[in-house]
């Protein structure tokens, strides 16, 4: 039993000011007013009879105490959020079958714990799980291949479809590591290495080059990569630079401890992770689905990628039903 005082909401609370250092943002992130805030994180270090973080310092800092009991905060939250998202009751009795088409950007966490939790709730009915690009995922289900979508969307209105927005994925600069060094014009210090673009047919790279063409930026064509860890190995090994997202960068694990990610330093642009389905299917369905993926993201991409990039904090999110 929790010791009083010591709530789930204190300690959501106290992971939000350890990550971004501020009362305003920890307010957006956790969705309260900021005396809330303030008032939460008093009742927690009470209860602890500790102070967590110094709060006269601007951006507040953890304290030694602070920063021993994030961690294990951070490991409580995270097996809660994991433990919510897969303990989503659907009820999927009545379905005969359900085929379900996912990005490759989930590939590497998000969907093998989907198809785990579909199949416990599935009964006598035929799965059918297909990972590609946003353009084909989409197509699929516009010819009926497809009950499900989950893609980046384009920004178009689809006919037919129903669409529910699931992840807010900004744009982030992917460097070799140690090129752009701090407190400098990043974008200044990257001339002399090429950008290395996604091949041009990917809806990712359609989004990138309308983001350089907004902000009248030209680059010389020499690289254009269909594969994602391609692309950051290409980085890692000093080839050069890409623009790319959180999910993308978390894909990439291996190439971390070689590459940089950094804000994107030509202008805030996000791209939208979505569910689409067919507007004639009115059942719960889809709308189950979406929000046992909106968990899974929170805890398997969204918490890991903040803690290690916390300038992430308030951009890469879920996008609430």
């Amino acid at each position: 039993m929790l010791m009083k005082g010591v709530t789930l909401r204190g300690l959501e609370v106290f992971e939000a000011l350890a990550k971004t250092g501020s009362v305003a943002q920890a307010a957006e992130l956790t969705g309260l007013s900021q005396p809330a805030v303030s008032q939460q994180m008093r009742n927690l270090e009470k209860a602890l009879d500790s102070e967590l973080i110094d709060h006269g310092r601007r951006p507040m800092v953890l304290t030694a105490a602070g920063r021993s009991f994030l961690t294990r905060t951070e490991a409580v939250l995270a097996e809660l959020r994991l433990a919510q998202s897969e303990l989503t009751v659907m009820d999927l009795s009545h379905l005969q079958a359900l085929s379900i088409g996912l990005i490759d950007d989930f590939d590497n966490d998000l969907t093998p714990r989907l198809a785990t939790i579909l199949a416990d709730s599935l009964t006598g009915c035929r799965l059918k799980m297909i990972t590609a690009s946003s353009h084909d995922i989409v197509r699929a289900l516009e010819a009926r291949d497809l009950h499900i979508a989950i893609a980046a969307t384009s920004g178009n209105l689809h006919e037919g479809m129903v669409e529910y927005p699931l992840v807010r994925d900004p744009f982030i600069l992917v460097v070799p590591r140690g090129v752009v060094r701090g407190g400098a014009d990043a974008a200044a210090q990257l001339e002399g290495l090429p950008l290395l673009r996604y091949a041009r047919e990917q809806l990712i790279s359609q989004q990138i080059e309308a983001l350089l063409a907004r902000q009248a930026l030209t680059f010389e064509n020499r690289f254009e990569v269909g594969s994602h860890l391609a692309l950051m190995a290409m980085v890692a090994r000093r080839i050069g630079w890409a623009i790319t997202t959180p999910l993308g960068y978390m894909r990439a694990g291996r190439f971390h401890d070689q590459i940089d990610a950094l804000p994107l330093p030509f202008g805030e642009m996000s791209r939208t992770i979505s569910l689409f389905t067919a507007a004639d299917w009115s059942d719960r369905v889809p709308r189950d689905v979406a929000e046992t993926v909106r968990r899974l993201v929170q805890s398997q991409m969204i918490d890991p990628a903040v803690q290690q990039l916390p300038f992430l904090a308030s951009g890469f999110r879920t996008i609430s039903a």
